[in-house]
């Protein structure tokens, strides 16, 4: 341990603390005309680790020189920010959203209940569950812009917005559990640990099914009252896509998920899928491009900014016998992102199949908790956030809001 990884310790806890407060400074910038800019900027929770990320480099270029400050940036994979940002923006073009709609109607059309109550529950138990398949960043994208005019709208108490919020957040990060590729925690280690798609369902599939259905059946009940009032959400904005362009949609967005480890590859057919869409422009609505960099922006800080904790939190997971690592990686999931806590668990040498098992349920049973507690969550939180009070997601109200979902996936998973 050196200096410089003190300081990125400091700065890392700074940025946590900082995560906490972005309410604080929404408030400041409708306080003061003068600085509201600055203010408003600071506010925005996906700014947060990339700005202490750039405050880390530059502190590194100052006491260890340039050259180790670049080299430190460029040996950081990005992989993940890049992922995350393009499948957001494929994930969430007109047509597909109309293809994910239809199938969502379809479904509640075939449910005993009120269709908006239909729909909120599907969106709430079955698209994170879909996540297994087209990955957690394509899940959130959907089901936070389906959720949008449903839950988290006018009207709607700020309370239940928190709940339904932390409920979708753990359900999201339980609900790739069922294949070994789709959740960020569990990819980390398939491969050393030699867990399949068949292992992952066996093991941990059905307890997060469950948990996920007890979830968005709660919370379903809990939002009845207000949704049997929530007026129709308008669908059908711009020309409905036709199937072939549909088609080619679903394409892209398969290929991308497909080489979802293969950043060349993927960004190749996010460039080609991006000149499709000025092509059929006239069944293309506004692509969410401001919201997804903004997300892969605070993804690879957290990637800059947690590199350099490898130092205390090994320590740490390696210390703790098999069940007080499960709550031991529930708690520090909440501080740190989950992958990076399964992949730091991969190089301890000699831990149990138990062990094992548990690290991860603890991780991804956590993912609910904070912002960057998962991969996905800051995709929901920029889909979401204009729907809450100032226009921004507390990270308090998000930690209270995730405990009962957090508590239901805690005790299915250690079934």
């Amino acid at each position: 341990m050196n200096r410089i990884d003190i300081i990125a310790a400091v700065l890392f806890g700074i940025a946590l603390l900082h995560t906490f407060s972005v309410k604080l400074f929404e408030k400041l910038a409708h306080r003061s005309a003068r600085h509201a800019g600055l203010f408003h900027l600071l506010g925005e929770i996906e700014v947060v680790f990339g700005f202490w990320a750039f405050v880390l480099i530059g502190v590194m270029a100052m006491s260890e020189g340039g050259r180790a400050a670049i080299d430190y940036a460029e040996s950081r994979q990005y992989t993940e920010p890049l992922f995350v940002f393009v499948i957001m923006v494929v994930a969430a073009s007109r047509p597909v959203l109309q293809v994910v709609r239809m199938l969502i109607a379809f479904c509640a059309r075939l449910l005993p209940l009120p269709d908006a109550l239909a729909k909120t529950w599907l969106c709430l138990a079955v698209v994170p569950l879909i996540g297994s398949a087209v990955t957690e960043p394509a899940a959130m994208t959907l089901a936070a812009l389906m959720l949008a005019p449903l839950v988290f709208r006018p009207g709607m108490p700020e309370w239940l917005k928190y709940g339904a919020l932390g409920v979708l957040f753990v359900n999201i990060s339980i609900g790739g559990t069922l294949s070994a590729f789709a959740a960020p925690p569990v990819l980390m280690v398939a491969s050393k640990w030699q867990w399949s798609s068949l292992f992952m369902l066996q093991t941990f599939g059905w307890k997060s099914a469950l948990a996920v259905l007890i979830n968005a059946t709660v919370m379903t009940w809990l939002l009845r009252a207000h949704l049997a009032h929530t007026p129709p959400a308008d669908e059908a904005e711009g020309a409905s896509a036709p199937p072939a362009v549909m088609l080619v949609h679903l394409l892209c967005l398969a290929g991308v998920v497909v080489f979802a480890h293969h950043p060349v590859l993927f960004l190749g057919i996010f460039l080609f899928f991006l000149g499709f869409t000025q092509a059929y422009a006239q069944y293309q609505g506004p692509l969410i491009l401001k919201e997804a960099l903004l997300v892969g922006f605070f993804l690879a800080g957290l990637v800059v900014l947690g590199g350099m904790q490898q130092w205390w939190l090994q320590p740490i997971i390696s210390s703790l016998p098999p069940l007080a690592l499960f709550f031991g990686a529930l708690a520090l999931t909440a501080i740190t992102d989950n992958a990076a806590l399964t992949y730091l668990g991969s190089l301890i040498e000699g831990l149990s199949d138990a062990g094992r098992i548990l690290l991860v349920s603890g991780a991804v049973a956590g993912g609910g908790l904070t912002v960057i507690a998962n991969a996905p969550n800051p995709a929901g939180v920029a889909l979401l956030r204009r729907g809450f009070a100032d226009g921004s997601i507390g990270a308090l109200g998000l930690l209270l809001g995730a405990l009962a979902p957090t508590a239901v996936a805690a005790a299915c998973l250690l079934m």
